[in-house]
């Protein structure tokens, strides 16, 4: 078989690949016709292309084409004579007969011109390539052919001879993977073929229509299956681009799909991001109502579910539901309804609370082909379904390629490879150029129309990533509908069927039970995956471009505080709610949260406008806190000050829990001598900050009550006591701990959990560890597997000195060279804290090198635990899991989490106990059973040559406790939101009293994620309030809990919702229960929202 097709492809295709001629010089088109022919003929490779050097080098490709009368002794006159090129170039230019008739990239980079649509023996054509590498790699002419076809008609008997090869070839792979005994039938068929007959087309077509005669009973049989095709153009909305070439690119793409869509009625196209449709319809209105007419007539779909295509490892699960809840409210304004697809081919990896995130936003199906990118193991399901740690369950579909053509080889290949795996005969694919723009083109259409029409395919239409749901899921009603019935009958016979195996929950901190039955849990054609979408590949876009994830971080936690203390004022003050504001900034947010902008793995140009977009953000949810608490204050009563010139102060914690940590504040006048009062006019402990400090500044003890504040008195004291004596040596010491440094080097070598009697190092800690990282081939995206066979010279340290040492604070400064860079580090522990916080100012230069902190513990556990969106999960801490513990086939997949994503937290227990390291912008980890390390910096060459060189500020921090994490995300938390403080804020005698807790969910394992204005609250008059609020939490640690809400605020009616803030039905209708009712039972790793409504009359104020 493989002989025959060979001979009928070279009957009416050709390869010109070794025909071309090259030059390196940048030449003029003008003169090529005369000193082309001239060059050398470009030499092929081992692969049979043409390579030339990285780094944006032009290579010029030029031949004469002379059409033969015969190719291989089949008649060439009238046919069409069409070129195929493919490229991987940063730039293609190509040109025909001295014209340049397209352009192509990275990724336009294929082509199949038309150069006649009837040839004539002897005609000529010049074509002339200017091609440029891309600057991190060679480049290369893949290939180059000419295919001469038979103009489509409908009353065309048989096409040409490389048509029909290809005919027989997908025949031939469907007989072999599902009817071996039909080839047979296939071989005999073609010894009809007329080989005699080749000189003479029209006898030789007609002894191909007669083979393809005998092959029409196998019709019926490959016509069951059905691919359904939807149009696609990915479009990175920035990369090795600009921001301002997105918008340029979306326009041409959408312009050209819709022109495309009057010529080929049958085109259908679908797109995801609503920013960009929000971008298209402010700035091309014109270009937006056609789309809207299309969506509307159903030609086009908006599959988007979340705003941009975001990372969704290191994101918070609250920016995860904004994502949703943007992107899903923009469908419903714009397009009349909600998208049932979160459509994220990209992104790098996905967080096992995702199905719980997008059920709740109104989505079906989660679809990405990302995971075909793993570079240990191959991802063992193509539709599936995803089950999360509360065991919500979500259909999901591992995507066909993006950019692809609709070439019959390909899609037949990997049409059986999905039937094969899913048993499921409907299959979707993706014609389209993509990832710069460009969607389908017109000879993919020409070709769909021509395989829709022949027999010896499957069934080809456009159609909709929902249609294809839909018949995916019918195919598997109907298989369970039948197994059930076999079942019953091999029961009633006494034949057991369970086939249910146990499974082991290695990857769940504590175990949980599935929280929902559904269909889709029982179906055999779909099996299950109950972890999450861990991408083994790209695993340096958890450090690269660190300011990205710093400035994340900062802009959700203050959007955090500003729409809880605006919700606050707006009820306690009558502060109109700022809607628009916040709604700006959380778009801003959550656009830079794209794929490529916040992993860092963009052209410096991105991140420059993305960092002005940052700080916009930032600038705006943190006045709207400020004047938030300002309007707060205004209503505390304001008691006798205990001296006439004592000052007073608000402390305000933002958090859904009391908490006693040190306040820093600025000093009215910096030569007085201070201290702090409470509001009952007890003393707090306080401290003067050290001399040398940029500003004159106070430290002391605040309690404060849970989302509540409390009013301090500073008043001046004289001078009573000497200038306290430094401690020993480098010891920090405090009730709950004891860190020791070793003054050769810096390293923390002790540190004692004096509530435990427990050392928790087994080695120096706290190390700079710095390895050469070639990043394999993506430089910024990943980190190289063989990085730890490559150590640089250990930190040196050139000073180590005491800052603070009083009542309140201990600061010991720790300053070292590691190469080229400098690291000061601060050790700080403050009184009855127990957590020893290290603040770093870091000066980077170096080159591709990845820089990590070590933390040798005495600690042996099987497992470590990492903080995921709304969540935590347990991943192995050996390559290589014990035989008992995990299957064969799971052990590769853990091995390939050598790096791996966190939040703000990753510990490392054993049963009397553990540590855990909290981070304010640091997400990537590895651990060994005895070890933690956090990855602090990366510096790689591409795309941006600069990225990360200069100053960097972060923070971390070790917290030793008893038994498991659990109290861990509040240290976390805590790190990361700071009390907040109003240093002589302007008082009243106001409604509300110097101390006050508004909030608190009375159970350490729920944590407040949000308390803000409905979105589509309606407005009290006169005075535009909003009258209903939506509270979202989410259960922490595992395990059930009873959430008891008590709150001082003028609130009622807890009323549950889901992301979209629409009625959840408790049976057949929705219900809302009084606060004082308010007994919720929240289930392991459940996310939950409620809407809660104005009362018109005042609550009585009971402390929180």
């Amino acid at each position: 078989m493989a002989s025959t097709l060979q001979r009928l492809r070279q009957l009416s295709q050709q390869s010109i690949q070794a025909q071309w001629h090259q030059s390196s010089q940048d030449e003029d088109i003008a003169e090529l016709e005369q000193a082309g022919s001239r060059w050398a003929i470009a030499s092929l490779n081992e692969r049979q292309h043409i390579a030339w050097g990285q780094g944006q080098q032009v290579l010029w490709l030029y031949q004469r084409l002379i059409v033969p009368a015969r190719l291989n002794g089949y008649p060439l006159a009238g046919l069409t004579l069409r070129l195929g090129l493919t490229w991987w170039a940063e730039q293609a230019d190509i040109f025909v007969n001295g014209r340049r008739v397209q352009q192509g990239d990275l990724f336009d980079c294929f082509t199949r011109l038309c150069l006649t649509p009837a040839v004539t023996p002897g005609q000529q054509f010049q074509i002339a390539l200017r091609l440029v590498s891309p600057r991190h790699d060679p480049g290369a002419l893949v290939r180059s052919q000419l295919f001469y076809e038979l103009p489509h008609t409908p009353a065309q008997d048989c096409p040409e001879p490389g048509f029909v090869a290809d005919e027989l070839a997908v025949l031939c792979s469907y007989i072999q993977q599902f009817d071996a005994s039909s080839l047979s039938v296939l071989t005999a068929a073609t010894e009809l073929v007329d080989w005699q007959a080749v000189k003479q087309r029209d006898r030789f077509q007609q002894s191909l229509a007669q083979m393809r005669d005998r092959l029409l009973p196998l019709s019926q049989w490959l016509k069951q299956r059905q691919i359904h095709c939807v149009g696609h153009a990915h479009l990175d909305l920035a990369w090795l681009w600009p921001i301002a070439d997105t918008w340029d690119a979306a326009q041409r793409t959408f312009a050209s799909v819709l022109a495309l869509q009057k010529e080929f009625p049958e085109l259908t196209y679908t797109h995801s991001s609503p920013a960009l449709f929000d971008w298209l319809e402010h700035h091309r209105p014109d270009l937006f109502e056609q789309v809207q007419q299309q969506v509307a007539a159903g030609h086009w779909a908006i599959d988007a579910g979340l705003w941009v295509e975001p990372e969704l490892n290191i994101i918070s699960g609250e920016s995860i539901g904004r994502q949703i809840l943007y992107g899903q409210r923009y469908c419903r304004e714009k397009f009349g309804r909600l998208s049932s697809v979160a459509w994220l081919p990209d992104s790098f990896g996905f967080c096992w609370q995702l199905p719980q995130l997008l059920k709740l936003g109104g989505i079906r199906l989660f679809a990405t082909q990302k995971l075909r990118w793993n570079d240990t193991t191959q991802f063992p399901h193509e539709l599936f379904n995803w089950q999360a740690p509360d065991g919500s369950f979500l259909l999901s579909l591992n995507l066909p390629p993006i950019g692809s053509d609709l070439d019959p080889i390909a899609m037949a290949d990997y049409a059986c490879q999905w039937e094969s795996q899913t048993q499921h005969l409907h299959i979707l694919w993706l014609p389209g150029m993509g990832d710069h723009g460009g969607g389908p083109t017109r000879d993919m259409l020409e070709k769909f129309r021509r395989w829709a029409a022949s027999p010896f395919f499957p069934t080809l239409q456009f159609s909709s990533v929902e249609q294809f749901l839909e018949q995916v899921d019918s195919q598997a009603q109907e298989q369970d509908s039948a197994d059930a019935a076999r079942e019953t009958n091999s029961q009633e016979a006494g034949v057991s069927q369970n086939s249910q195996e146990s499974t082991k929950d290695l990857n769940l901190p504590l175990k949980i039970s599935p929280a929902e039955t559904l269909r889709e849990q029982n179906s055999k054609l779909i099996p299950t995956w109950y972890d999450e979408l861990y991408l083994e590949l790209h695993r340096g876009c958890y450090t690269t471009h660190a300011e990205q994830k710093w400035f994340n971080r900062r802009c959700e936690d203050w959007l955090y505080q500003a729409e809880l203390w605006a919700a606050i004022a707006s009820l306690t003050a009558d502060l109109p709610y700022p809607r628009a504001d916040l709604e700006q900034a959380w778009k801003q947010v959550l656009f830079n949260q794209f794929h490529d902008i916040l992993p860092g793995t963009a052209i410096a140009e991105v991140f420059t406008e993305a960092n002005q977009g940052w700080q916009a953000a930032l600038q705006s949810a943190q006045a709207i806190a400020k004047a938030a608490l300002r309007a707060i204050a205004a209503q505390v009563t304001t008691p006798a000050p205990p001296q006439p010139d004592a000052v007073p102060v608000l402390v305000f914690n933002s958090l859904a829990w009391q908490r006693s940590e040190v306040v820093e504040i600025s000093l009215p006048i910096a030569a007085a001598h201070w201290q702090v009062l409470d509001s009952q006019g007890q003393c707090c402990p306080s401290q003067p900050a050290s001399p040398t400090a940029a500003a004159p500044n106070l430290f002391f003890l605040a309690e404060i009550s849970s989302v509540g504040y409390q009013l301090f008195w500073l008043t001046p004291q004289l001078p009573n006591s000497p200038t306290p004596q430094l401690p020993p040596p480098f010891i920090l010491q405090n009730l709950y701990l004891q860190a020791t440094l070793d003054p050769q080097t810096g390293d923390l070598i002790q540190l004692y959990d004096r509530t435990q009697n427990r050392e928790l190092l087994s080695a120096p800690a706290n190390q700079l560890q710095a390895f050469q990282d070639q990043g394999q081939y993506w430089d910024a995206w990943n980190i190289a597997p063989d990085y730890l066979d490559h150590p640089l010279p250990p930190a040196q340290l050139t000073a180590i000195e005491w800052i603070e040492a009083g009542p309140v604070r201990q600061r010991l400064r720790v300053t070292r060279q590691l190469g080229q860079s400098t690291f000061v580090q601060d050790y700080v522990l403050d009184c009855h804290s127990p957590r020893l916080v290290i603040e770093t100012t870091a000066d980077w230069q170096e080159t591709q090198v990845v820089l990590k902190v070590a933390f040798p513990l005495a600690v042996e556990a099987e497992v470590a635990t990492y903080e995921i969106p709304f969540g935590a999960i347990a991943r192995l801490t050996r390559p290589q899991a014990p035989a008992d513990q995990v299957s064969a086939n799971q052990a590769p997949a853990d091995q390939a989490k050598w790096e791996v994503p966190a939040l703000r937290w990753a510990d490392l227990s054993d049963s009397q106990g553990g540590l855990s390291i909290l981070t304010d912008c640091k997400h990537g980890f590895d651990a060994a059973p005895s070890q933690l390390r956090l990855t602090l910096l990366k510096s790689p060459l591409w795309p941006d040559p600069a990225s990360d060189r200069g100053q960097h500020r972060f923070t971390y921090a070790l917290y030793p406790h008893a038994a498991g994490p659990q109290q861990t995300p509040q240290q976390a938390k805590a790190l990361n939101i700071p009390l907040q403080c109003l240093v002589n804020p302007a008082l009243n005698l106001g409604k509300l009293p110097p101390a006050q807790g508004f909030l608190t969910l009375k159970n350490s394992n729920l944590m407040l994620s949000a308390f803000k204005a409905s979105e589509d609250a309606p407005e009290s008059l006169p005075k535009n309030l909003p009258d209903t609020f939506i509270l979202r939490l989410y259960e922490t640690g595992g395990q059930a809990a009873t959430l008891e809400l008590k709150t001082t605020l003028p609130l009622n009616n807890l009323e549950p919702v889901n992301l979209l803030e629409q009625p959840i039905a408790a049976g057949d209708r929705p219900y809302a229960k009084a606060l004082d009712q308010t007994k919720e039972l929240v289930k392991p790793w459940q996310i939950c929202s409620y809407r809660l409504s104005r009362l018109t009359e005042p609550i009585a104020k009971t402390q929180c």
